[in-house]
């Protein structure tokens, strides 16, 4: 188990693509990497050659990012791509997502830790449902900044009245969302590389930073520091050895917020309060755990604790309750129905999960909520309201990503059928039967 990570940087920006199939969005990566200078030479030549044994009649920069057999083949996006770039501004991380509605699962797992999404348009159809959707998991997320990316404006012939007509509709669709998200639209031409790193003399009429220009200098709110102290325990350490001989740490990420040797701390679920002896990584004894960062932590007083426990700073309890509502959205082409039953892991704590109500969902095209669904489908997002075996303790999502979020697991197959923000909990009513339970 690896207990230590790289530190996340001020200037680190993680930031994901999205959109329809085909609007471009392997392409827009490849181009950022070719004209920024970073790739090496030699996977430039290995891709002239796939291209040229291809047929293509350019370069094919979205080969960079389409690592899968089956991606070349077709020409999209299975599965995620992370890839790694820096200019002298800024270093970044970019998840390439799959457009295709078949994987929009992949999509909701890049965009996840993302700070910023480029959503891509292509300018003949304009905005597809595919833009909606991707916008609104964009919102329910928490991506606080978007870039709707205007791609194949070379095939418009760059125009401006085209241009307006997108956007006059993307804005519309953005009035009805509830999580207001800041938007930076830019019309380019990812496979020409107008906008992508250097300024377009083919569109003069608009008169905005590049895409590169605005992602060096966008500003994101890291959330993770400035929230309350969670800390997630994955493992126990026990050496039993006779250097060690009475060590006990707690090992895991540090959720949010942050904490101190000597800081007054309380472990749940057992609701004890202890203080923190040390803090301890592979470098050594630290006296800080900052948020991202793995740690193994020593406390004052023997209590039990175990994985899937949280620590949390005395004065910052989180909520509890085995009853939550949550947004989600539905994976698999199986659906969801009233008392299904599956298992729910919430950062590293696993229970027994069962679905007593579903409450709404959304429709894409208009966002209006339809309450009373009968069954969830394939990429269906809307309400639930889950009765879990033992007791959740968490953030609603909309204050912490991390310990807002869980996904749920099919118990026969172990798939993961949703991903989940909690919204709320319910009450705080008992579980009225554990034979629910039962396997």
């Amino acid at each position: 188990m690896d207990l230590l990570v790289n530190p996340t940087e001020s200037s680190l920006l993680r930031f994901t693509t999205a959109g329809s199939v085909d609007d471009g969005k392997s392409t827009l990566i490849g181009r950022l990497l070719y004209d920024s200078k970073s790739i090496f030479e030699d996977q430039l030549l290995a891709v002239e050659e796939s291209s040229k044994r291809r047929g293509d009649e350019h370069v094919n920069l979205a080969l960079l990012t389409d690592g899968l057999r089956a991606e070349r083949e077709q020409g999209i996006t299975i599965d995620v791509a992370y890839r790694y770039f820096a200019t002298p501004k800024r270093k970044f991380i970019i998840a390439d997502t799959p457009g295709h509605i078949q994987y929009t699962r992949n999509m909701v797992t890049g965009a996840s830790t993302a700070d910023l999404a480029i959503i891509l348009v292509d300018a003949r159809h304009g905005v597809v449902e595919q833009t909606r959707r991707h916008t609104f998991l964009a919102s329910l997320l928490r991506i606080e900044q978007i870039v709707l990316a205007i791609n194949k404006m070379d095939l418009v012939e760059f125009s401006e009245a085209r241009y307006n007509e997108i956007l006059a509709d993307f804005e519309q669709f953005r009035g009805s969302l509830e999580n207001k998200v800041n938007v930076t639209v830019i019309p380019m031409s990812a496979l020409n590389g107008d906008n992508v790193v250097d300024r377009s003399a083919n569109m003069p009429w608009f008169t905005g930073k590049p895409l590169l220009e605005h992602l060096e200098s966008v500003q994101v709110h890291v959330g993770e520091s400035e929230g309350t102290a969670r800390f997630p325990v994955q493992w126990v350490i026990r050496p039993q050895s006779d250097e060690y001989h009475d060590f006990r740490g707690f090992a895991g990420r540090v959720a949010s917020g942050t904490f101190k040797v000597g800081d007054e701390v309380t472990a749940y679920p057992a609701g004890m309060n202890t203080r923190i002896t040390g803090i301890h990584t592979l470098e050594g004894a630290k006296e800080e755990a900052i948020p991202s960062l793995s740690y193994s932590i020593t406390l004052a007083n023997e209590i039990d604790i175990s994985r899937g426990d949280l620590i949390t700073k005395a004065d910052e309890p989180p909520q509890h309750s085995p009853h939550i509502d949550a947004m989600i959205c539905w994976f698999t082409e199986k659906p969801l129905k009233p008392r299904g039953k599956f298992y729910l892991r919430h950062t590293t704590r696993t229970v027994r999960a069962s679905v007593p109500d579903l409450l709404y969902k959304v429709n894409i095209s208009t966002m209006e909520r339809v309450p009373g669904p009968t069954e969830f489908g394939l990429n269906d997002i809307g309400c639930i309201r889950l009765r879990c075996a033992s007791p959740l303790f968490f953030d609603p999502y909309n204050t912490n990503r991390t310990t807002g979020s869980f996904i749920l697991v099919d118990e026969q197959t172990n798939n993961t059928v949703a991903a989940g923000m909690i919204l709320r909990a319910v009450g705080d009513e008992s579980i009225k039967s554990t034979d629910e339970f039962a396997i």
